[in-house]
């Protein structure tokens, strides 16, 4: 995927920082990666300072708000849904995380999980990247591979501590 479409977005309007979560979009060769990786020290604060609620919360804000700045971005592109797009990253990771404890396990899964949903898109995800027009495409493909992930982060996060737990005793 191109991140380096060019646009006539300046760099300071606040669809193109939103759009490109300050940047990370911007970086070679793997931006929705980039993006879901810079979602997730956002993720820690955001659960630190509010709990679980207040990412589930921040989720559908980025959401809400990446709607508009998708189209706005991809409108300036010429293109629906350009790389350095990654506020869907963003939002469906909070979305991926917001089950789970914050600590680096828990985390690093729903990450992996995360960019697999997110890169093999499955039904309805791949409907909603392909036929839903606007930044409401753009964003609803990844917030279906964020419920995903989300299950799969559960399921796996829960039996590895059961393995651990039952292996070591504890």
């Amino acid at each position: 995927m191109n991140s380096r479409i060019s646009t006539s977005l300046p760099v300071w309007h606040p669809a193109f920082l939103i759009a490109t979560w300050f940047g990370s979009g911007l970086l070679p060769k793997i931006p929705g990666t980039w993006g879901s990786a810079a979602a997730l020290p956002f993720a820690a604060l955001i659960v630190w300072l509010g709990g679980q609620w207040a990412l589930l919360a921040a989720s559908l804000i980025a959401f809400a708000v990446g709607i508009w700045a998708a189209d706005v971005y991809g409108r300036h592109a010429g293109v629906k849904d350009p790389g350095a797009i990654v506020i869907d990253e963003v939002a469906g990771q909070w979305l991926t995380l917001v089950l789970l404890p914050m600590n680096p396990l828990a985390y690093l899964i729903g990450f992996f999980y995360f960019r697999l949903f997110d890169i093999l898109k499955p039904w309805p995800a791949n409907w909603a990247d392909r036929d839903v027009p606007g930044g409401l495409g753009v964003m609803l493909d990844d917030m279906i591979a964020g419920v995903y992930a989300a299950i799969a982060t559960v399921l796996t996060y829960g039996a590895l501590l059961r393995f651990l737990f039952h292996e070591t005793g504890i």
